[in-house]
């Protein structure tokens, strides 16, 4: 059997924790569970997990919080956060923050395996893929970066860096919303949709340099990258 994948988990709730602790070690994986997360933060610089799993709602330090203080030293860590939040602008939040997927308590354990898999499996993914030229600038898919040929080089997120590498895949062409949405964010629903069109904003700011390139919205279809 292979290692177990590190995973970091802050839930405030004990009974809530440790069920899902104990179902993802039954999935190989070493989950190692916070009660806040102050303490959640400790643990992560101690031990570097593969992908967090974060409540928002947790006493010292939320999970937003969390995740911003987390962004600022590791800007590609995967990060699920779990919530009884439902209201568009938390959901919101949470993406620009940094976070790559968002589950509404009560959730399925199934459900929250199946999503860990899909970020992992796309974390994976970058290992293979090599550096393009978007205009001008280098687009570096493995180490998420994407630098302007005449020097600067910007960090993107992991979603981030996965939206562009499709976007450019099929530059020139509509990429289908309902199909990227399904491929990134696991369902084309109507928060995940507003989730996009934060990415895509800044995505366009983030290759704001070069006027050649343009993310256009194609009404009712979805989005094209024209360089």
């Amino acid at each position: 059997m292979d290692n177990p994948t590190t995973i970091l988990l802050a839930e405030d709730e004990p009974a809530l924790g440790l069920i899902i602790k104990e179902s993802l070690e039954t999935r190989n994986f070493k989950v190692l569970l916070c009660e806040n997360g102050e303490k959640a933060l400790e643990v992560y610089k101690e031990t570097s997990p593969k992908l967090l799993i974060l409540d928002v709602m947790m006493p010292i330090k939320d999970g937003f919080t969390l995740a911003k203080d987390i962004r600022g030293i590791d800007e590609t860590v995967p990060i699920i956060f779990l919530t009884a939040k439902s209201q568009t602008r938390d959901v919101v939040e949470g993406f620009t923050i940094g976070g790559n997927d968002y589950l509404k308590k009560p959730f399925s354990m199934e459900e929250l395996i199946v999503r860990i898999n899909n970020l992992l499996n796309r974390t994976k993914l970058q290992k293979t893929s090599d550096t393009f030229q978007i205009g001008k600038y280098l687009f570096n898919f493995p180490k998420q970066t994407l630098q302007y040929i005449e020097g600067e080089t910007t960090q993107l997120t992991h979603r981030e860096a996965h939206l562009l590498f499709h976007l450019f895949k099929n530059k020139n062409q509509v990429l289908d919303r309902s199909l990227i949405l399904n491929k990134l964010w696991g369902c084309d629903d109507f928060f995940n949709a507003r989730s996009m069109d934060v990415f895509i904003s800044k995505l366009r700011k983030k290759l704001a340099q070069d006027d050649t390139i343009q993310i256009i919205n194609v009404r009712g279809f979805g989005y094209k990258l024209i360089c």
